[in-house]
């Protein structure tokens, strides 16, 4: 409630003053459009990385169904793992310049094209471009660099945890969708499973166009946690404003004033993407960042996640009990993404990437030796261990593209995120090799472990106290831009 008062004001006779008095008045706390936004986008993460990993669950039902090889449906999966990673940056710029909403709602469109196309396929190019190429690009601009823009645009306050929620998102998205298409691919078969997945994206694409923002500006809010912005004077009067507490409204415009909205960055998405590589490449922490996260999915996704089953199986294990410990590796990388987005808010990130780098890779190291016929207490050790760490990394990586490059933390990110994906091919092809040379994998294990320790040191030696870093990810300053500095 405000006051107005008459004041007089010599030779003008009365006007009208406005007291800037405010009564406190205990209102309900309201729950802040920043977590409805986040559940929207978990949701669709949820779903991106169910349908990014479903190609695997029809290899065996497209082998029997056409005859076509093994390495010819792989194909399609390669493409779509690559596309998966080399869309992210660039979908990030076109976050920045068209909307979440709209980029987010078109990728569900492509997922459902892509894979509703795939029952009237007769040859397998087709496959590469329905599975491959639509859904590749589809998932892509829904994957990690969707977690960074909504947590940069959203969220001050609880930004870590969210970035660890969101991310666990990806491995629940694996554990809800796998075992429900592969039962459905078993039954009324891989066509039914194709068009469920069609289903899904497109029952999404509502939630996104009606409930998800692309600021909190747009609906006259700030960032949870966000001071408000400073009240505009009108001469000497000053204006009413409502502070932001739980729910983080902004102040009241002045007469006449309307909010204005951030600026839309000129030029094309795909220029600002190449824009921000060339200048962020100038920086040793990008390569710092860029080669730990290489490692990072050299030693998870094209490792463990592509060649765990079949070691597994190489010592005498059966391979639906493989399946089941990896699957169980995926429950634990929920706790430890969200536990690691909650350190992410309090510890250095740098100090973070060390830790989880090094405990990786003295797992992997003593990985070898664990196998046997049966899952022994000791592999079950690793199982918990490793689980936690799978993707640990991503909320502190988030947290120092963000406190490092500034506005074009998210973008830089994406290429970051690409050469996870092109580390995790590398190490998919790799390991494969050695195996078919050596007879096992146990030179693959040595090897990734020591790549880990290498990132570990790599994580140390990024640049402290980057634009104004303290430990936490939080800055005490603007970020410094990118362009002619050299961390």
């Amino acid at each position: 409630m405000h006051i107005l008062a008459f004041k007089p004001l010599a030779g003008y006779g009365q006007v009208i003053h406005y007291v800037g008095m405010t009564l406190n008045v205990k209102r309900r706390p309201r729950l802040h459009r920043a977590w409805v936004v986040a559940a929207v986008a978990f949701v669709a993460i949820v779903g991106a990385a169910g349908f990014r990993a479903t190609p695997g669950v029809l290899i065996t039902p497209l082998e029997e169904d056409f005859g076509w090889t093994r390495g010819t449906i792989s194909l399609a999966v390669s493409v779509n793992l690559m596309l998966y990673g080399l869309t992210a940056p660039f979908a990030a710029a076109l976050m920045d310049r068209l909307g979440m909403r709209r980029v987010v709602a078109c990728a569900l469109l492509l997922v459902a094209l892509g894979s509703g196309l795939t029952v009237f396929m007769t040859a397998s190019w087709q496959l590469v471009a329905c599975w491959g190429v639509l859904v590749g690009l589809g998932t892509g601009s829904m994957a990690l660099v969707f977690v960074a823009t909504v947590t940069d645009r959203w969220f001050v306050r609880h930004r870590g945890i969210v970035t660890g929620v969101l991310t666990a998102g990806g491995a629940a998205g694996q554990l809800i969708f796998l075992p429900v298409l592969a039962w459905i691919a078993e039954g009324p078969g891989w066509r039914v499973a194709a068009l469920v997945v069609a289903g899904a994206a497109l029952a999404v694409v509502p939630l996104v166009w009606f409930l998800l923002r692309d600021r909190p500006e747009e609906v006259g809010l700030t960032a949870l946690g966000a001071e408000p912005p400073a009240p505009v004077a009108d001469g000497d009067l000053p204006a009413p404003a409502l502070s932001s507490g739980g729910s983080g409204r902004t102040a009241a415009p002045a007469r006449g004033e309307t909010p204005v909205a951030p600026a839309a960055r000129r030029g094309g998405a795909a220029v600002r993407a190449i824009t921000v590589l060339r200048s962020a490449a100038r920086t040793r922490s990008f390569w710092y960042l860029a080669g730990g996260f290489a490692i990072c999915g050299a030693s998870t996704n094209g490792l463990v996640g592509t060649h765990f089953i079949p070691a597994a199986h190489d010592h005498g294990m059966a391979e639906t009990t493989a399946a089941g410990l990896l699957a169980l590796i995926g429950v634990f990388d929920i706790a430890g993404t969200v536990f690691s987005g909650w350190l992410s808010d309090k510890v250095d990130p740098r100090l973070l990437l060390g830790a989880y780098y090094a405990l990786r890779g003295a797992s992997l190291l003593v990985l070898p030796v664990l196998f046997a016929s049966t899952p022994e207490p000791s592999m079950l050790v690793f199982i918990i261990f490793y689980g936690l760490d799978w993707v640990a990394t991503v909320p502190p990586t988030v947290a120092l593209c963000r406190t490092i490059y500034g506005p074009d933390g998210a973008v830089v990110f994406g290429w970051v995120f690409a050469s996870h994906q092109i580390g995790a091919a590398i190490a998919a092809v790799a390991a494969g090799v050695t195996r078919d040379h050596l007879g096992h994998y146990d030179a693959a294990w040595y090897g990734a472990g020591l790549l880990c320790a290498i990132a570990a040191i790599m994580s140390l030696r990024i640049a402290r106290n980057a634009g104004g870093a303290t430990p936490g990810g939080a800055t005490t300053q603007e970020p410094v831009a990118v362009t002619g500095s050299r961390a």
